[in-house]
Protein backbone atom coordinates (compact mmCIF):
# COMPACT_ATOMS: atom_id res chain seq x y z
CA UNK A 1 0.00 0.00 0.00
CA UNK A 2 0.47 0.35 -1.38
CA UNK A 3 0.62 0.27 0.83
CA UNK A 4 1.76 1.36 0.71
CA UNK A 5 2.81 4.21 0.37
CA UNK A 6 1.59 6.22 3.42
CA UNK A 7 2.43 9.51 4.93
CA UNK A 8 4.90 10.35 7.09
CA UNK A 9 2.53 12.20 9.46
CA UNK A 10 1.47 10.42 12.12
CA UNK A 11 -1.76 7.92 10.39
CA UNK A 12 -4.60 7.96 11.82
CA UNK A 13 -7.71 5.79 11.06
CA UNK A 14 -9.93 7.95 12.69
CA UNK A 15 -13.58 8.55 13.03
CA UNK A 16 -16.83 11.02 12.03
CA UNK A 17 -16.72 14.98 12.25
CA UNK A 18 -19.55 15.97 11.53
CA UNK A 19 -22.24 12.82 11.85
CA UNK A 20 -23.76 13.00 15.50
CA UNK A 21 -25.38 9.78 17.19
CA UNK A 22 -29.16 10.57 15.89
CA UNK A 23 -32.49 8.77 17.45
CA UNK A 24 -33.16 7.68 13.39
CA UNK A 25 -29.50 6.31 13.87
CA UNK A 26 -30.20 4.04 17.14
CA UNK A 27 -33.40 2.74 15.88
CA UNK A 28 -32.46 1.89 12.29
CA UNK A 29 -29.75 -0.36 12.57
CA UNK A 30 -26.01 0.21 13.25
CA UNK A 31 -23.69 2.70 12.09
CA UNK A 32 -20.08 2.44 11.75
CA UNK A 33 -18.13 5.94 11.36
CA UNK A 34 -14.78 6.06 10.45
CA UNK A 35 -12.36 8.27 8.60
CA UNK A 36 -9.02 8.92 7.03
CA UNK A 37 -6.73 11.82 6.90
CA UNK A 38 -5.97 12.17 3.29
CA UNK A 39 -8.27 11.96 -0.30
CA UNK A 40 -8.64 8.96 -1.74
CA UNK A 41 -8.08 9.06 -5.08
CA UNK A 42 -10.48 6.39 -7.15
CA UNK A 43 -11.90 3.47 -6.63
CA UNK A 44 -9.82 1.31 -9.07
CA UNK A 45 -8.05 -2.08 -7.67
CA UNK A 46 -5.21 -1.81 -9.84
CA UNK A 47 -4.30 1.87 -8.52
CA UNK A 48 -4.87 1.48 -5.10
CA UNK A 49 -1.37 1.52 -4.30
CA UNK A 50 -1.54 3.43 -0.77
CA UNK A 51 -3.36 2.60 2.66
CA UNK A 52 -6.36 5.42 2.09
CA UNK A 53 -7.16 3.76 -1.22
CA UNK A 54 -6.67 0.31 -0.66
CA UNK A 55 -9.04 0.15 2.30
CA UNK A 56 -11.45 1.86 0.52
CA UNK A 57 -11.41 -0.36 -2.30
CA UNK A 58 -11.78 -3.75 -0.06
CA UNK A 59 -15.02 -2.59 1.89
CA UNK A 60 -16.33 -3.03 -2.14
CA UNK A 61 -13.88 -5.85 -3.89
CA UNK A 62 -12.35 -8.80 -2.68
CA UNK A 63 -9.78 -11.21 -3.36
CA UNK A 64 -8.60 -14.82 -3.37
CA UNK A 65 -7.10 -14.78 -0.13
CA UNK A 66 -6.92 -12.38 3.32
CA UNK A 67 -5.68 -12.33 6.26
CA UNK A 68 -7.16 -14.25 9.43
CA UNK A 69 -8.60 -11.32 11.34
CA UNK A 70 -7.82 -12.88 14.48
CA UNK A 71 -4.43 -14.58 14.62
CA UNK A 72 -0.93 -13.66 15.08
CA UNK A 73 1.47 -13.95 13.47
CA UNK A 74 -0.66 -13.10 10.50
CA UNK A 75 -2.00 -15.77 8.52
CA UNK A 76 -2.96 -16.10 4.88
CA UNK A 77 -6.74 -17.77 4.45
CA UNK A 78 -8.90 -18.40 1.62
CA UNK A 79 -11.10 -15.88 0.88
CA UNK A 80 -12.99 -16.12 -2.43
CA UNK A 81 -11.11 -18.93 -2.71
CA UNK A 82 -12.92 -22.62 -1.28
CA UNK A 83 -9.60 -23.61 0.44
CA UNK A 84 -5.40 -22.66 0.12
CA UNK A 85 -4.20 -23.55 -3.32
CA UNK A 86 -2.87 -27.02 -4.56
CA UNK A 87 0.92 -26.38 -5.04
CA UNK A 88 2.69 -28.50 -7.76
CA UNK A 89 6.07 -29.72 -6.27
CA UNK A 90 8.28 -27.62 -7.52
CA UNK A 91 6.74 -24.37 -6.27
CA UNK A 92 5.89 -23.39 -9.48
CA UNK A 93 2.05 -23.92 -10.52
CA UNK A 94 -1.00 -22.78 -7.73
CA UNK A 95 -4.78 -24.08 -8.68
CA UNK A 96 -7.34 -22.38 -6.86
CA UNK A 97 -10.59 -23.39 -6.77
CA UNK A 98 -12.91 -20.53 -6.57
CA UNK A 99 -16.10 -20.50 -4.80
CA UNK A 100 -19.47 -21.29 -5.85
CA UNK A 101 -22.38 -18.40 -5.55
CA UNK A 102 -20.55 -15.93 -4.83
CA UNK A 103 -22.37 -12.76 -7.04
CA UNK A 104 -21.01 -9.01 -8.10
CA UNK A 105 -23.41 -6.74 -6.33
CA UNK A 106 -26.02 -5.32 -8.41
CA UNK A 107 -25.42 -2.61 -11.56
CA UNK A 108 -26.58 -1.49 -14.97
CA UNK A 109 -23.72 -2.90 -16.29
CA UNK A 110 -25.11 -6.85 -16.15
CA UNK A 111 -28.64 -8.00 -18.09
CA UNK A 112 -31.58 -6.47 -15.95
CA UNK A 113 -29.25 -4.81 -13.62
CA UNK A 114 -28.49 -7.94 -11.58
CA UNK A 115 -25.36 -9.11 -10.38
CA UNK A 116 -23.89 -12.44 -11.95
CA UNK A 117 -21.66 -15.29 -10.41
CA UNK A 118 -17.76 -14.67 -9.69
CA UNK A 119 -15.57 -17.38 -11.71
CA UNK A 120 -12.44 -17.85 -12.68
CA UNK A 121 -12.09 -16.05 -15.66
CA UNK A 122 -13.16 -12.70 -13.68
CA UNK A 123 -9.32 -12.86 -12.07
CA UNK A 124 -7.92 -13.65 -15.33
CA UNK A 125 -9.20 -10.34 -16.49
CA UNK A 126 -8.36 -8.44 -13.43
CA UNK A 127 -4.69 -9.61 -13.22
CA UNK A 128 -4.65 -8.85 -17.13
CA UNK A 129 -6.05 -5.34 -16.33
CA UNK A 130 -3.33 -4.79 -13.65
CA UNK A 131 -0.75 -6.19 -16.68
CA UNK A 132 -2.00 -3.77 -19.09
CA UNK A 133 0.49 -1.23 -20.52
CA UNK A 134 -2.20 1.43 -21.63
CA UNK A 135 -3.88 1.31 -17.90
CA UNK A 136 -0.61 1.44 -16.26
CA UNK A 137 -1.56 -0.40 -12.89
CA UNK A 138 -0.02 1.25 -9.94
CA UNK A 139 0.94 -2.41 -8.70
CA UNK A 140 2.42 -3.96 -11.51
CA UNK A 141 5.36 -4.23 -10.01
CA UNK A 142 3.85 -7.11 -7.64
CA UNK A 143 3.98 -9.37 -10.86
CA UNK A 144 6.42 -8.18 -12.86
CA UNK A 145 8.50 -11.07 -14.34
CA UNK A 146 6.29 -13.45 -11.99
CA UNK A 147 3.72 -14.88 -14.39
CA UNK A 148 4.86 -17.20 -17.45
CA UNK A 149 3.68 -15.25 -20.59
CA UNK A 150 2.58 -12.81 -18.26
CA UNK A 151 5.30 -10.14 -19.70
CA UNK A 152 5.43 -11.21 -23.18
CA UNK A 153 1.58 -10.31 -23.47
CA UNK A 154 2.24 -6.82 -21.45
CA UNK A 155 5.43 -6.18 -23.90
CA UNK A 156 3.45 -7.15 -27.03
CA UNK A 157 0.15 -4.34 -26.49
CA UNK A 158 2.26 -1.29 -25.53
CA UNK A 159 3.25 -1.32 -29.29
CA UNK A 160 -0.05 -1.77 -30.17
CA UNK A 161 -3.47 0.68 -30.34
CA UNK A 162 -5.87 -2.35 -28.85
CA UNK A 163 -5.15 -4.60 -26.05
CA UNK A 164 -6.56 -8.28 -26.62
CA UNK A 165 -7.84 -9.58 -23.31
CA UNK A 166 -8.85 -13.20 -25.01
CA UNK A 167 -5.51 -14.32 -26.09
CA UNK A 168 -4.60 -17.08 -23.76
CA UNK A 169 -1.43 -16.19 -21.72
CA UNK A 170 0.23 -19.13 -20.72
CA UNK A 171 0.90 -19.07 -17.16
CA UNK A 172 -2.40 -17.27 -16.36
CA UNK A 173 -5.27 -19.70 -17.05
CA UNK A 174 -9.18 -20.60 -16.02
CA UNK A 175 -9.26 -24.30 -16.55
CA UNK A 176 -12.92 -24.54 -16.27
CA UNK A 177 -15.68 -22.28 -14.55
CA UNK A 178 -14.49 -22.29 -10.95
CA UNK A 179 -10.26 -23.81 -11.31
CA UNK A 180 -8.00 -20.90 -11.62
CA UNK A 181 -4.26 -21.72 -12.27
CA UNK A 182 -1.17 -19.72 -12.43
CA UNK A 183 2.29 -20.96 -13.36
CA UNK A 184 5.36 -18.74 -12.10
CA UNK A 185 8.40 -17.91 -13.97
CA UNK A 186 10.52 -18.69 -11.53
CA UNK A 187 10.08 -19.47 -7.39
CA UNK A 188 8.33 -16.39 -5.57
CA UNK A 189 7.51 -17.07 -2.10
CA UNK A 190 5.49 -14.12 -1.61
CA UNK A 191 3.29 -15.07 -4.07
CA UNK A 192 -0.06 -16.04 -2.29
CA UNK A 193 0.08 -12.64 -0.28
CA UNK A 194 0.23 -10.56 -3.40
CA UNK A 195 -3.63 -12.45 -3.80
CA UNK A 196 -4.45 -10.84 -0.53
CA UNK A 197 -3.78 -7.19 -1.96
CA UNK A 198 -6.58 -5.05 -3.92
CA UNK A 199 -4.36 -4.95 -6.61
CA UNK A 200 -5.45 -8.38 -7.44
CA UNK A 201 -8.78 -8.41 -6.33
CA UNK A 202 -11.77 -9.40 -8.69
CA UNK A 203 -13.83 -6.99 -11.29
CA UNK A 204 -16.23 -7.44 -14.02
CA UNK A 205 -15.18 -6.74 -17.33
CA UNK A 206 -18.81 -5.70 -17.87
CA UNK A 207 -18.30 -3.00 -15.83
CA UNK A 208 -15.23 -1.95 -17.05
CA UNK A 209 -16.64 -2.02 -20.67
CA UNK A 210 -19.67 0.23 -19.17
CA UNK A 211 -18.39 3.02 -17.00
CA UNK A 212 -14.67 2.94 -19.52
CA UNK A 213 -12.60 5.70 -17.91
CA UNK A 214 -14.81 6.31 -15.32
CA UNK A 215 -14.50 2.74 -14.30
CA UNK A 216 -12.58 4.19 -10.74
CA UNK A 217 -15.54 6.02 -9.89
CA UNK A 218 -18.07 2.89 -10.23
CA UNK A 219 -17.03 0.46 -7.99
CA UNK A 220 -18.63 -3.00 -8.38
CA UNK A 221 -17.25 -5.56 -6.27
CA UNK A 222 -18.33 -9.02 -4.46
CA UNK A 223 -17.81 -7.66 -1.08
CA UNK A 224 -19.68 -7.04 1.94
CA UNK A 225 -20.83 -2.99 1.20
CA UNK A 226 -21.58 -1.16 -2.01
CA UNK A 227 -21.00 2.54 -1.96
CA UNK A 228 -25.03 4.45 -1.66
CA UNK A 229 -26.07 5.65 -4.93
CA UNK A 230 -22.89 3.16 -6.86
CA UNK A 231 -21.05 6.29 -7.49
CA UNK A 232 -17.44 7.18 -5.81
CA UNK A 233 -17.39 11.51 -5.80
CA UNK A 234 -14.76 12.97 -4.55
CA UNK A 235 -16.11 15.14 -1.27
CA UNK A 236 -15.21 14.54 2.13
CA UNK A 237 -17.55 11.78 2.83
CA UNK A 238 -18.03 8.12 1.59
CA UNK A 239 -21.14 6.48 2.31
CA UNK A 240 -21.50 2.83 2.05
CA UNK A 241 -24.17 0.17 3.01
CA UNK A 242 -24.06 -3.51 3.09
CA UNK A 243 -24.44 -5.50 0.38
CA UNK A 244 -27.89 -7.24 -0.47
CA UNK A 245 -26.02 -9.55 -2.66
CA UNK A 246 -23.34 -10.72 -0.26
CA UNK A 247 -22.44 -14.35 0.08
CA UNK A 248 -22.81 -15.80 3.59
CA UNK A 249 -19.91 -15.31 5.80
CA UNK A 250 -19.29 -15.44 9.13
CA UNK A 251 -17.00 -13.99 12.08
CA UNK A 252 -14.19 -15.92 12.95
CA UNK A 253 -14.76 -18.69 15.66
CA UNK A 254 -10.67 -19.01 16.04
CA UNK A 255 -8.55 -16.39 17.52
CA UNK A 256 -4.95 -16.16 18.71
CA UNK A 257 -4.94 -16.37 22.69
CA UNK A 258 -4.49 -12.86 23.46
CA UNK A 259 -7.82 -12.31 21.39
CA UNK A 260 -9.57 -14.83 23.21
CA UNK A 261 -8.63 -13.60 26.09
CA UNK A 262 -10.14 -10.04 25.34
CA UNK A 263 -13.69 -11.59 24.27
CA UNK A 264 -13.57 -11.07 20.46
CA UNK A 265 -14.97 -14.29 19.94
CA UNK A 266 -18.49 -13.18 21.66
CA UNK A 267 -19.47 -12.44 17.84
CA UNK A 268 -18.73 -16.39 16.58
CA UNK A 269 -20.60 -17.12 13.67
CA UNK A 270 -22.58 -14.23 13.21
CA UNK A 271 -23.52 -13.26 9.54
CA UNK A 272 -21.15 -10.32 8.16
CA UNK A 273 -20.72 -7.31 8.46
CA UNK A 274 -22.19 -6.42 11.33
CA UNK A 275 -23.07 -3.20 10.86
CA UNK A 276 -25.78 -1.69 8.29
CA UNK A 277 -23.59 1.44 7.15
CA UNK A 278 -20.19 2.23 6.91
CA UNK A 279 -19.71 5.98 6.83
CA UNK A 280 -15.70 7.61 5.43
CA UNK A 281 -15.28 10.84 6.07
CA UNK A 282 -11.59 12.53 4.93
CA UNK A 283 -10.62 14.72 8.11
CA UNK A 284 -6.87 15.75 7.68
CA UNK A 285 -6.56 17.83 11.07
CA UNK A 286 -5.95 16.06 14.46
CA UNK A 287 -7.71 18.35 16.90
CA UNK A 288 -11.24 18.28 15.15
CA UNK A 289 -11.04 14.70 15.72
CA UNK A 290 -9.87 14.23 19.26
CA UNK A 291 -13.01 16.67 19.91
CA UNK A 292 -15.37 14.75 18.31
CA UNK A 293 -13.59 11.68 20.09
CA UNK A 294 -13.86 13.07 23.02
CA UNK A 295 -17.78 14.00 22.84
CA UNK A 296 -18.64 10.28 21.40
CA UNK A 297 -19.20 11.25 17.70
CA UNK A 298 -15.95 8.72 16.99
CA UNK A 299 -15.84 5.51 17.95
CA UNK A 300 -11.77 5.12 17.58
CA UNK A 301 -8.91 7.84 17.05
CA UNK A 302 -5.37 7.60 17.34
CA UNK A 303 -3.65 9.79 20.14
CA UNK A 304 -3.08 13.22 18.82
CA UNK A 305 0.65 14.24 19.68
CA UNK A 306 -0.27 17.05 21.36
CA UNK A 307 -2.60 15.57 23.23
CA UNK A 308 -0.41 12.70 24.39
CA UNK A 309 1.10 13.30 27.32
CA UNK A 310 -2.26 14.25 29.16
CA UNK A 311 -4.28 11.09 27.84
CA UNK A 312 -1.03 8.46 28.68
CA UNK A 313 0.65 10.40 31.12
CA UNK A 314 4.02 7.49 31.89
CA UNK A 315 3.44 6.77 28.58
CA UNK A 316 2.58 3.70 28.84
CA UNK A 317 -1.29 4.42 31.02
CA UNK A 318 -4.38 5.58 30.33
CA UNK A 319 -5.22 8.70 32.62
CA UNK A 320 -7.84 7.82 34.95
CA UNK A 321 -10.32 10.14 33.66
CA UNK A 322 -10.50 8.58 30.50
CA UNK A 323 -10.42 4.94 32.17
CA UNK A 324 -13.44 6.49 33.73
CA UNK A 325 -15.09 6.84 30.49
CA UNK A 326 -14.62 3.48 29.60
CA UNK A 327 -12.37 4.18 26.96
CA UNK A 328 -9.48 1.83 26.09
CA UNK A 329 -6.48 2.00 25.05
CA UNK A 330 -4.49 -0.40 22.38
CA UNK A 331 -0.98 -0.17 22.18
CA UNK A 332 1.08 -2.32 18.76
CA UNK A 333 3.93 -1.78 16.97
CA UNK A 334 3.78 -0.84 13.01
CA UNK A 335 5.57 -2.65 10.29
CA UNK A 336 6.49 0.44 8.71
CA UNK A 337 9.46 3.09 8.30
CA UNK A 338 9.00 6.98 7.80
CA UNK A 339 11.73 8.37 5.65
CA UNK A 340 12.39 11.25 3.51
CA UNK A 341 13.40 10.07 0.02
CA UNK A 342 15.79 11.37 -2.84
CA UNK A 343 14.84 11.88 -6.47
CA UNK A 344 18.19 9.51 -7.36
CA UNK A 345 16.55 10.55 -10.90
CA UNK A 346 18.60 13.68 -10.32
CA UNK A 347 21.94 14.18 -10.98
CA UNK A 348 22.54 16.69 -8.02
CA UNK A 349 21.42 12.95 -5.82
CA UNK A 350 21.90 10.39 -7.81
CA UNK A 351 26.00 11.15 -8.78
CA UNK A 352 26.83 12.89 -5.10
CA UNK A 353 26.39 9.97 -2.28
CA UNK A 354 28.10 12.11 -0.04
CA UNK A 355 25.33 15.00 -0.35
CA UNK A 356 23.16 12.51 0.91
CA UNK A 357 25.16 11.35 3.52
CA UNK A 358 25.39 14.81 4.79
CA UNK A 359 21.78 15.74 5.07
CA UNK A 360 20.98 12.51 6.38
CA UNK A 361 23.75 13.54 9.41
CA UNK A 362 22.44 16.94 9.91
CA UNK A 363 18.82 15.54 10.19
CA UNK A 364 18.13 15.04 14.42
CA UNK A 365 15.87 11.94 14.38
CA UNK A 366 15.79 11.64 17.64
CA UNK A 367 14.50 15.27 18.27
CA UNK A 368 12.20 14.50 15.60
CA UNK A 369 10.66 11.46 17.10
CA UNK A 370 10.20 13.41 20.60
CA UNK A 371 8.14 16.28 18.40
CA UNK A 372 5.98 14.26 16.48
CA UNK A 373 5.85 10.93 17.62
CA UNK A 374 5.95 11.65 21.84
CA UNK A 375 9.51 9.86 21.53
CA UNK A 376 7.39 5.76 21.46
CA UNK A 377 8.54 5.44 18.16
CA UNK A 378 11.80 3.20 17.44
CA UNK A 379 14.48 5.49 15.27
CA UNK A 380 14.97 3.74 12.24
CA UNK A 381 18.57 2.49 11.23
CA UNK A 382 17.74 1.31 7.58
CA UNK A 383 14.17 0.41 5.98
CA UNK A 384 13.92 -3.49 7.50
CA UNK A 385 11.21 -2.34 10.65
CA UNK A 386 11.64 -5.17 13.68
CA UNK A 387 9.63 -8.14 13.94
CA UNK A 388 10.63 -9.11 10.23
CA UNK A 389 13.51 -11.16 9.25
CA UNK A 390 16.16 -8.86 7.83
CA UNK A 391 16.02 -6.27 10.44
CA UNK A 392 19.29 -6.24 11.72
CA UNK A 393 19.15 -5.87 15.67
CA UNK A 394 21.96 -3.42 17.32
CA UNK A 395 23.08 -2.27 14.11
CA UNK A 396 23.61 1.78 13.96
CA UNK A 397 23.99 3.49 10.83
CA UNK A 398 27.26 5.64 10.13
CA UNK A 399 25.04 8.73 8.86
CA UNK A 400 21.88 8.74 10.92
CA UNK A 401 21.58 12.13 12.90
CA UNK A 402 21.08 12.48 16.55
CA UNK A 403 22.04 16.67 16.05
CA UNK A 404 25.64 16.39 18.28
CA UNK A 405 28.15 19.04 17.33
CA UNK A 406 30.36 16.29 16.01
CA UNK A 407 27.65 15.12 13.47
CA UNK A 408 27.13 18.23 12.08
CA UNK A 409 31.00 18.96 11.74
CA UNK A 410 31.03 15.40 9.82
CA UNK A 411 27.88 17.24 8.02
CA UNK A 412 29.93 19.88 6.72
CA UNK A 413 33.05 17.99 5.94
CA UNK A 414 30.98 15.49 3.78
CA UNK A 415 28.90 18.79 2.35
CA UNK A 416 32.36 20.76 1.27
CA UNK A 417 33.15 17.19 -0.08
CA UNK A 418 30.69 16.62 -2.11
CA UNK A 419 31.55 19.91 -3.90
CA UNK A 420 29.29 22.60 -1.96
CA UNK A 421 31.25 23.82 1.12
CA UNK A 422 28.84 25.67 3.47
CA UNK A 423 26.23 24.90 0.64
CA UNK A 424 27.67 27.62 -1.83
CA UNK A 425 26.25 26.37 -5.52
CA UNK A 426 23.76 24.09 -3.81
CA UNK A 427 20.33 25.22 -5.44
CA UNK A 428 17.10 25.70 -3.30
CA UNK A 429 15.90 21.69 -2.77
CA UNK A 430 11.81 21.44 -2.50
CA UNK A 431 10.44 19.10 -0.23
CA UNK A 432 7.37 17.34 -1.20
CA UNK A 433 4.46 16.40 1.75
CA UNK A 434 1.11 15.89 2.67
CA UNK A 435 -1.06 19.18 3.13
CA UNK A 436 -2.09 18.77 6.65
CA UNK A 437 -0.49 20.48 9.69
CA UNK A 438 1.36 17.96 11.32
CA UNK A 439 3.32 17.08 7.57
CA UNK A 440 4.19 20.89 7.30
CA UNK A 441 5.59 20.68 10.94
CA UNK A 442 8.08 18.13 9.82
CA UNK A 443 8.58 19.60 6.59
CA UNK A 444 9.94 22.51 8.75
CA UNK A 445 11.23 20.82 11.14
CA UNK A 446 13.30 19.17 8.30
CA UNK A 447 14.02 22.94 6.68
CA UNK A 448 15.74 24.35 9.74
CA UNK A 449 17.62 20.93 10.43
CA UNK A 450 18.90 21.44 6.63
CA UNK A 451 19.80 25.45 7.76
CA UNK A 452 22.39 24.05 10.06
CA UNK A 453 24.91 23.25 7.41
CA UNK A 454 23.67 25.81 5.26
CA UNK A 455 21.25 23.93 2.95
CA UNK A 456 17.98 25.70 1.42
CA UNK A 457 14.82 24.11 1.71
CA UNK A 458 11.54 25.37 0.32
CA UNK A 459 8.60 23.34 1.81
CA UNK A 460 5.85 22.64 -0.96
CA UNK A 461 2.11 20.68 0.55
CA UNK A 462 -0.11 18.75 -1.64
CA UNK A 463 -3.20 16.88 -1.31
CA UNK A 464 -2.37 13.52 -1.03
CA UNK A 465 -3.15 12.29 -4.87
CA UNK A 466 -1.40 15.20 -6.18
CA UNK A 467 1.55 14.15 -4.50
CA UNK A 468 1.99 10.72 -5.52
CA UNK A 469 1.23 11.70 -9.03
CA UNK A 470 4.60 14.21 -8.50
CA UNK A 471 6.25 11.22 -7.13
CA UNK A 472 5.13 8.97 -10.17
CA UNK A 473 6.11 11.54 -12.43
CA UNK A 474 9.34 12.19 -10.63
CA UNK A 475 8.24 15.89 -10.11
CA UNK A 476 10.16 15.87 -7.09
CA UNK A 477 13.44 16.39 -5.54
CA UNK A 478 12.88 15.18 -1.54
CA UNK A 479 9.60 14.30 -0.30
CA UNK A 480 8.12 13.20 2.92
CA UNK A 481 6.17 9.75 3.00
CA UNK A 482 5.88 6.32 4.64
CA UNK A 483 5.81 2.92 3.81
CA UNK A 484 3.34 0.04 5.54
CA UNK A 485 3.94 -3.66 4.97
CA UNK A 486 1.73 -5.00 2.07
CA UNK A 487 2.54 -8.54 3.47
CA UNK A 488 5.27 -9.17 6.83
CA UNK A 489 8.39 -9.85 4.53
CA UNK A 490 11.32 -7.88 4.52
CA UNK A 491 11.39 -8.23 0.39
CA UNK A 492 8.07 -6.24 0.30
CA UNK A 493 10.59 -3.05 2.52
CA UNK A 494 13.29 -3.89 0.41
CA UNK A 495 11.94 -4.09 -3.04
CA UNK A 496 11.22 -0.31 -2.63
CA UNK A 497 15.16 0.40 -3.48
CA UNK A 498 15.13 -2.26 -6.17
CA UNK A 499 16.16 -0.33 -9.37
CA UNK A 500 14.07 -2.04 -11.95
CA UNK A 501 10.73 -1.34 -9.58
CA UNK A 502 11.45 2.36 -10.10
CA UNK A 503 8.52 4.51 -10.74
CA UNK A 504 5.23 4.40 -11.45
CA UNK A 505 6.60 0.65 -9.56
CA UNK A 506 7.07 1.21 -5.64
CA UNK A 507 10.64 2.27 -5.94
CA UNK A 508 9.72 6.10 -5.83
CA UNK A 509 13.07 7.37 -5.48
CA UNK A 510 14.41 5.65 -8.32
CA UNK A 511 17.15 4.12 -6.34
CA UNK A 512 19.40 1.88 -8.85
CA UNK A 513 22.48 -0.32 -6.93
CA UNK A 514 23.65 -2.78 -9.47
CA UNK A 515 25.00 -4.69 -6.19
CA UNK A 516 21.24 -4.53 -4.35
CA UNK A 517 19.84 -5.26 -7.35
CA UNK A 518 21.59 -8.64 -7.80
CA UNK A 519 21.36 -10.00 -4.21
CA UNK A 520 17.23 -8.39 -4.23
CA UNK A 521 17.14 -10.85 -7.37
CA UNK A 522 18.97 -14.21 -6.23
CA UNK A 523 16.65 -13.30 -2.67
CA UNK A 524 13.23 -12.88 -3.91
CA UNK A 525 13.23 -16.71 -5.06
CA UNK A 526 14.12 -18.04 -2.22
CA UNK A 527 12.14 -19.73 0.60
CA UNK A 528 12.60 -18.46 4.39
CA UNK A 529 15.69 -19.50 5.29
CA UNK A 530 19.22 -18.30 6.98
CA UNK A 531 20.80 -18.08 4.11
CA UNK A 532 17.92 -15.35 2.63
CA UNK A 533 17.98 -13.23 6.01
CA UNK A 534 21.76 -13.03 5.48
CA UNK A 535 20.90 -11.47 2.21
CA UNK A 536 18.28 -9.07 3.92
CA UNK A 537 20.49 -8.14 5.99
CA UNK A 538 23.09 -7.32 3.70
CA UNK A 539 20.99 -5.23 1.09
CA UNK A 540 19.64 -3.83 4.74
CA UNK A 541 23.82 -2.27 5.28
CA UNK A 542 24.15 -0.97 2.02
CA UNK A 543 20.48 0.82 1.97
CA UNK A 544 21.97 2.10 5.46
CA UNK A 545 25.16 3.17 4.17
CA UNK A 546 24.57 4.35 0.69
CA UNK A 547 21.46 6.76 1.94
CA UNK A 548 19.13 6.98 -0.94
CA UNK A 549 16.50 8.53 1.95
CA UNK A 550 16.99 10.17 4.98
CA UNK A 551 15.46 6.83 7.74
CA UNK A 552 12.83 7.91 10.11
CA UNK A 553 10.81 5.87 12.52
CA UNK A 554 9.49 2.51 12.78
CA UNK A 555 6.09 3.74 14.63
CA UNK A 556 4.15 2.43 17.17
CA UNK A 557 0.24 2.90 17.12
CA UNK A 558 -1.46 4.01 20.20
CA UNK A 559 -5.15 4.12 19.28
CA UNK A 560 -8.00 4.97 22.05
CA UNK A 561 -11.89 3.24 21.34
CA UNK A 562 -14.92 3.50 23.08
CA UNK A 563 -15.88 0.92 24.95
CA UNK A 564 -19.47 0.41 22.86
CA UNK A 565 -17.25 -0.24 19.99
CA UNK A 566 -16.46 -4.51 19.48
CA UNK A 567 -13.94 -6.53 17.50
CA UNK A 568 -11.41 -3.77 16.86
CA UNK A 569 -7.74 -4.72 16.84
CA UNK A 570 -5.12 -2.63 15.42
CA UNK A 571 -3.94 -4.22 12.26
CA UNK A 572 -0.77 -3.85 9.26
CA UNK A 573 -3.11 -5.19 7.01
CA UNK A 574 -6.75 -2.99 7.23
CA UNK A 575 -7.96 -3.92 4.21
CA UNK A 576 -11.61 -5.48 4.87
CA UNK A 577 -11.92 -5.43 8.52
CA UNK A 578 -14.67 -3.28 8.50
CA UNK A 579 -17.11 -6.19 7.77
CA UNK A 580 -15.70 -7.58 11.51
CA UNK A 581 -16.86 -4.65 13.71
CA UNK A 582 -19.67 -4.08 15.56
CA UNK A 583 -21.71 -1.11 17.75
CA UNK A 584 -23.58 -2.08 21.06
CA UNK A 585 -25.99 0.26 20.90
CA UNK A 586 -27.67 -0.13 24.42
CA UNK A 587 -23.85 0.57 26.09
CA UNK A 588 -23.35 3.71 23.86
CA UNK A 589 -26.33 4.94 24.52
CA UNK A 590 -25.38 4.60 28.42
CA UNK A 591 -21.88 5.46 28.05
CA UNK A 592 -22.76 8.74 26.06
CA UNK A 593 -24.10 9.98 29.42
CA UNK A 594 -20.80 9.93 30.82
CA UNK A 595 -18.81 12.05 28.37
Amino acid sequence: MKKISILVAIFTVLGLMTTSCTKKEMTKGKTLSLAVSSQVKGMDPIYANDRYSSNEVARVYEGLLQYHYLKRPYTLVPNLAESMPKVSDDGLTYTFKIKKGVVFQDDAAFPEGKGRELTAEDFVYSIKRLADPKLQGLGWWLLDNKIVGLNEWRKKYAELDKVDYSEEVEGLKSLDRYTLQFKLAKPFPQFLYALAMPFTFAVAKEVVDKYGKEFLNHPVGTGPFRIKDGVFKQTKKIVYEKSPSFREKKYPCEASEKFKNDGLLEDCGKTLPLVDRLVVNIIEEDQPRWLNFQKGKVEYVSVPKDNFDTVIPDAKNLSPEYKDKGIVLMVSPSLDVTYTAFNNDLDLFKKNTKLRQAMSLAYDIDKANKLFYNNQAIPAQSVVPPGIAGHIENYTNPYRGNGSAEQLEKAKKLLAEAGYPEGKGLPEITYDCPSNTVSRQIGEYFKKQMAKIGISIKVIQNPWPELQKKITTRNVMTYGIAWGADYPDAENFLQLLYGPNRAPGANGSGYDNPELNRLFKVASVMQDSPERTALYEKMNRIAAEEVPWIYGVHRQNFTLRHSWLKNYISSDFEAGIGQYLNIDKKKKKEMLKKL
